[in-house]
């Protein structure tokens, strides 16, 4: 097939099974995509695609790991750099010492050199594989930015862990020193470049966009979709970790965005964008995924003969142990920062030992391990075959999905039994942001003395008329928002708690009948349309309020919703477009 039509085929079996995903809620959307790709490869004549590494790894990753170091929450991400970076650097260095031993032991005809790559392929875990499991199970928020931070720096060590372990198998020289230097270069100087890249970028924005406004503001997303991947190149010719290049370029365009909240156009065209990228590069990940897996497995099996079941054993054998190191290690060497930073308030869920298991289970390894094992060279530096190649890629492929497995069936089960500690620290946060800009809108519209007095006496009154009904509707919002003051008595306090809720669920009526009205308007254009009383340009023009407007109803009904107690809390991220909110 040529790989224009490839390239389509995957973005569009990528945008099925995400509509797929939404009917079959139970099964996570990466498990649907790998088996997809490999029910579509698995026949002799199915879709058969060469996998490049390289390739793969720039044209993938970078935006998915822009889009993750752009959205991630920046003050906990700091706040927890601690057990982040045991996380990101000791586990790793403990996974691919002790799992390398382990391997070696187990597989004796496999070279120690050999079973320390296999360690250092499937040591890092996958951000985007962790994402796409978690997101919607109600992971502890802080916990969730722990694994997020992890998974987007363990990469670097990771690999370099697998070149030095490569290297020594192709020379059989190895050095603790050059390890510890280029480790340093690589992480260093790929967080170095990406950040400089990522403040290049933004000053060339600053200087355009504050000439030209929000003109160029399709333009310039197009330039920041194009960013990671400059970051990543530059990155790699370089010499150092173009993966770490393109999270620093995220997390620093992050910041340059915080002082641009004039440009509207530019961010809802952003956030339209990178939805769109993260969709469509999320599913091609997992289905060029599963479109490897039949080759790889027969392979594998072939080359076993009769002895089919010990390939098996040893994939079994190696994400078990996998995962038991993940569970040691945190226990052990990341216990004591996470109660440090629950002591100190940075981190609001209590260590415990459930908690402790929902994160050994959601080290999932994903698309990097898989480019990992690919990217082993094929020959020695002596024209011998690499020794156990085709074992390594069998088992790191089988640690992906059986991680995958393991995490999608027990997360749930374990998330279950974790207490709720109640709202999120950011729903709460949220709620008096929104509480504070409603009262700094009212304060704005009352008029000085002197101010009034130098006014036109009718426009006067029409604004004094109209900020009295705005006014009235920011109170409305303040009173669902804010929380209740606690009444002397405990029957005071129930009638006060009475009045409140009916109150609020006076204001949720309120706005659900909004929204049924923005339907009947926008029901009423397409009629108007349809009897060409209107264009096809003023219809897109009067529809896109009324989407926008639709999008925030939503949210403001969604909040109003869980303040009633229609709806309960939960860390599972809010869309707009989805009909049952």
């Amino acid at each position: 097939m040529h790989t224009v039509e490839t390239v389509l085929l995957v973005l569009m079996l990528g945008s099925l099974t995400g509509i797929a995903a939404r009917y079959f809620r139970v099964v996570p959307l990466p498990v649907i995509q790998i088996v997809l790709g490999a029910m579509l490869s698995w026949p002799r004549h199915g879709l058969h695609i060469a996998f490049d590494p390289e390739l793969f790894l720039l044209l993938f990753i970078p935006p998915l790991l822009f889009a993750d170091g752009w959205r991630i929450p920046k003050r906990e991400f700091f706040a927890l750099y601690k057990p982040i970076l045991r996380l990101a650097l000791g586990l790793v260095l403990f996974t691919v010492i002790g799992l390398g031993y382990l391997i070696h032991w187990m597989i004796p005809e496999m070279p120690l050199t050999v079973a320390f790559a296999l360690a250092a392929v499937v040591s890092p875990t996958d951000a985007v594989a962790v994402s796409a499991v978690t997101r919607n199970l109600g992971m502890p928020s802080q916990t969730m930015r722990v694994l997020e931070g992890e998974s987007l720096l363990n990469d670097a060590s990771g690999l370099v862990a697998l070149k030095f372990a490569v290297a020594a198998t192709l020379t059989g020289l190895f050095s603790w020193t050059a390890i510890a230097r280029d480790f340093i270069w690589i992480a260093l100087g790929g967080l170095g470049v990406g950040a400089l890249i990522g403040w290049g970028f933004a000053v060339a924005r600053e200087v355009v966009t504050r000439r030209l406004g929000d003109v160029a503001a399709t333009q310039m997303v197009l330039l920041l979709v194009l960013l990671p991947f400059a970051a990543y190149i530059v990155g790699d010719r370089i010499g150092a970790s173009g993966i770490l290049a393109a999270v620093a370029a995220g997390v620093m365009t992050n910041f340059t965005d915080l002082s641009r909240s004039e440009f509207v156009a530019e961010r809802m065209q952003t956030e339209g964008a990178w939805t769109l990228v993260e969709s469509a590069f999320n599913g091609a990940v997992f289905l060029l995924l599963g479109l490897q897996l039949p080759s790889i497995i027969g392979v594998t099996l072939r080359e076993a003969g009769d002895r089919w079941w010990l390939p098996a054993g040893y994939a079994a054998a190696i994400s078990s142990a996998l995962l038991l190191l993940r569970w040691v290690w945190l226990t052990i060497g990341v216990q004591g920062s996470l109660w440090r930073a629950h002591g100190e308030g940075k981190m609001i869920e209590k260590p415990s030992y459930l908690l402790t298991v929902a994160t050994t289970l959601a080290g999932i390894r994903g698309a990097v391990t898989l480019a990992g094992a690919l990217s082993v060279p094929l020959l020695l530096n002596n024209a011998d075959s690499f020794p156990g190649r085709d074992l390594l890629i069998f088992l790191a492929t089988s640690t992906i999905l059986l991680t995958l497995m393991i995490g999608t069936i027990g997360l749930p089960l374990v998330l279950k039994h974790i207490p709720s500690s109640g709202e999120p620290a950011s729903a709460q946060e949220e709620r008096r942001a929104r509480v504070a800009a409603c009262k700094a809108a009212i304060t704005n519209m009352v008029l000085g003395k002197e101010q009034a007095e130098s006014v036109d006496p009718q426009w006067l009154s029409q604004y004094q008329e109209s900020a009295g009904r705005l006014t009235q509707e920011y109170r409305r919002r303040i009173d669902l928002l804010e929380d209740p003051v606690p009444a002397a008595t405990p029957e005071a306090s129930t009638e006060t708690q009475d009045a409140i809720r009916q109150r609020r669920h006076r204001y949720v009526v309120e706005l659900e009948l909004r929204l049924k009205s923005l339907h009947v308007e926008r029901d009423t254009l397409y009629e108007e349309r349809h009897e060409y009383h209107i264009n096809d340009e003023s219809l897109r023009s009067l529809v896109a309020e009324l989407d926008l407007a639709e999008a925030s109803l939503r949210k403001r009904l969604h909040v109003a919703r869980q303040a009633a107690g229609l709806v309960a809390n939960t860390s599972a991220p809010f869309d707009p477009l989805d009909p049952g909110v």
